[in-house]
């Protein structure tokens, strides 16, 4: 691929606003008429939406736990075509993975990349010390290429102008930008971090917000010229599909509920859908008042506890959703579209019904019940896997299972994260799959051909009936 200017932005530890740095980049780039294609490092949904919103395009994450490295090759050059600059966002510390050895970090995905790093460093209560906590990401690991520096939490003045040589002087490295301390309040947290952007009331004005930091207390100029350094990055070719041409009797047809409870999907899942042949289309569970004539149905994650009572409100579409699984639907759900299909979702004191295709009540807490990546086999033939596979995924939610007697079959068996019941993920019931795991298509390639499969399948079946 031609080379492409971009840029890493990573920090010493997790919770020094990567995000709102990433995002005043991407806006302020874009104000200046650059076409700026965006990726997350790991599996998280809300940040990269928000990096989506201030591209004005879809944003991809790139996770070495959960994909190969020429799938990320493969996704990056294809998602980043036609584009002047690529911002890739980090997650945690520069070097944090799941190991000591900082297995599956930023760090690892920059140098897979070829892309420097913009660190950002915390200036709170300390002054020369940052510049040796630089001095040791510089010398850490060599095959990483640290461009430049943002201090963050910094007092301008003489705070500011003491680290700023102390960096220069002790490792070479150009300080690109300092961000004094922030008034929080655009950027509205909840239990799993930034308040998705759906749900923003007012997303423009936060994402102005965000470029106008970046105008003012970043080198803009500095970072661009980082960004073009640059070198050039081998991409394997995209793989191109044939199989729309393989069904004659039409394109099935999957419905993908998206909506302010359910708008967690990777858009490459999305993707591999209809690049395997199927037509997507967007259901609404607060708003429609039942299923419309599909082939199958996916439903994502989300926050189905803010709008519970709305979903426990729209009795009838409850009910299409009950009916169709029983009349053998396929139907595939992760993590709050698991919660959805269960009887019952208990928030704080009240209990809401669901959709109780399983007899599974679910009750939110105030803590993480599970956190991180999950490895999966499928221990029986589930509507979706063959027997024996293997998925990668990760799983990150504050409700639990409340009923575990008498649990229906699952397909899958944890051999790391907690799933379900500690166990095993996956609730199975004729063609439906309910998990609290996320996979990603690019880590599970199987999953988007056996959705569609399962599709074509159902439409004959309806055909022929």
């Amino acid at each position: 691929m031609p080379t492409l200017p971009r840029l890493a932005i990573s920090a010493t530890r997790g919770g020094l606003g990567k995000t709102t740095v990433a995002l005043g980049i991407t806006a302020a780039w874009r104000k200046q008429g650059r076409r700026v294609a965006v990726f997350k490092k790991g599996p998280d949904f809300i940040d990269a939406g928000w990096l989506g919103a201030a591209a004005g395009r879809a944003c991809y994450n790139l996770d070495l736990f959960m994909m190969e490295h020429e799938s990320i090759l493969r996704s990056f050059g294809k998602n980043s075509a036609g584009a002047d600059v690529a911002v890739i966002e980090g997650n945690r510390g520069l070097f944090d993975g799941v190991d000591e050895a900082g297995t599956y970090s930023t760090a690892r995905l920059a140098t897979l990349l070829k892309t420097p790093v913009v660190l950002i460093v915390d200036c709170t209560k300390a002054s020369s010390t940052v510049a040796a906590v630089v001095l040791g990401c510089r010398n850490y690991d060599p095959e990483v290429v640290i461009g430049g520096i943002i201090l963050n939490n910094v007092s301008p003045g003489r705070h500011e102008t003491v680290i700023r040589k102390a960096i220069e002087q002790s490792s070479g490295l150009p300080v690109v930008g300092a961000v004094p301390r922030q008034r929080k309040g655009e950027f509205p947290e909840r239990h799993m971090g930034l308040t998705p952007f759906h749900e923003h009331p007012e997303v423009e004005q936060a994402i102005a917000a965000a470029a106008a930091i970046a105008e003012q207390y970043l080198d803009l100029e500095s970072l661009w010229k980082i960004a073009c350094d640059a070198p050039a990055l081998d991409a394997p070719d995209p793989v191109v599909s044939t199989t729309r041409q393989e069904e004659d009797a039409g394109y099935p047809v999957i419905g993908v509920i998206r909506d302010t409870a359910f708008q967690f999907y990777y858009p490459d899942n999305l993707e591999a859908l209809e690049e395997r042949g199927a037509r997507l289309k967007v259901i609404n569970a607060l708003k429609d008042r039942a299923l419309p004539d599909i082939d199958a149905l996916y439903i994502g994650g989300g926050f189905p506890e803010t709008q519970a009572a709305e979903l426990a409100g729209n009795e009838s579409f409850r009910r299409s959703i009950r009916e169709a699984a029983e009349q053998g639907l396929p139907i595939y759900a992760e993590c709050g579209g698991l919660i959805y299909l269960g009887r019952s979702l208990k928030v704080k004191e009240t209990s809401y019904p669901m959709a109780s295709v399983f007899p599974v009540d679910f009750v939110l807490e105030q803590r993480p019940q599970a956190h991180g990546y999950t490895v999966l086999r499928v221990e029986q033939a589930s509507p979706f896997l063959d027997k024996g596979a293997g998925i990668r995924g990760h799983e990150f939610h504050y409700s639990r299972a409340s009923t575990l007697d008498n649990l229906p079959p699952m397909g899958y068996h944890m051999t790391r994260g907690g799933g379900i019941n500690g166990t095993a993920d996956g609730l199975v019931y004729k063609n439906v799959l309910a998990c609290y795991t996320h996979l990603h298509a690019l880590g599970t390639p199987e999953w988007a051909a056996a959705m569609v499969r399962k599709a074509r399948e159902h439409r004959r079946s309806e055909q022929e009936a």
